[in-house]
């Protein structure tokens, strides 16, 4: 699957949902920017990935109410490939919050890829808002924890998840610092 195919796909089961749409129109520009972050033969999947993130959110693709790992069933129903699925699956942290939620061995099919790919996709999630605002990492928490309330399952993952995220931040501020000097 690719870019264009990917942001077809998600502009029709997510348009309608108004401000994940937004969302994912700007994740996926952020990952295009951010593209330089990966080798060259990666920078379609990132992108591909930054259409397909969120997919999990369309109602209509929906059956565990899960967004990463409904997505990535639904991906695998279109015979996508393994690898674009996975990181669907497990785009920005996932796995901390499958373990909030006892859904871990929904999530085990895929397995989490360790990568710069992995790593530009949660940079271009999570510094983009609800509404495709920029946003600093900083600011996506604090937005993330105000918007769910900071006791829910959100903002719990995001907070636990944060190190990781952070250091994924980092890695592609540093590749990109090598290609792109500042």
């Amino acid at each position: 699957m690719d870019q264009a195919v990917a942001e077809r796909l998600a502009g029709g089961l997510l348009a309608p949902l108004g401000d994940r749409w937004r969302h994912v129109q700007a994740v996926a520009a952020a990952a295009r920017e951010v593209s330089g972050a990966v080798g060259p033969g990666d920078r379609d999947l990132l992108v591909t990935a930054a259409w397909l993130h969120d997919i999990g959110y369309a109602p209509e693709i929906g059956h565990l109410w899960f967004h990463p790992v409904d997505g990535a069933r639904y991906l695998e129903s279109l015979h996508a490939p393994h690898r674009l699925c996975a990181l669907v699956a497990h785009h920005s942290c996932a796995r901390i919050e499958a373990e909030e939620r006892g859904l871990t061995a929904e999530l085990a099919p895929w397995e989490l890829e360790t990568s710069a790919v992995m790593d530009a996709l949660c940079m271009a999630d999570m510094t983009t808002g609800p509404q495709g605002q920029r946003f600093t990492f900083d600011e996506r928490v604090a937005e993330i924890c105000s918007r769910y309330g900071e006791a829910t399952v959100v903002p719990r993952s995001i907070n636990r998840a944060r190190p990781i995220l952070q250091e994924s931040i980092d890695r592609t501020v540093e590749r990109l610092g090598t290609v792109q000097p500042r």
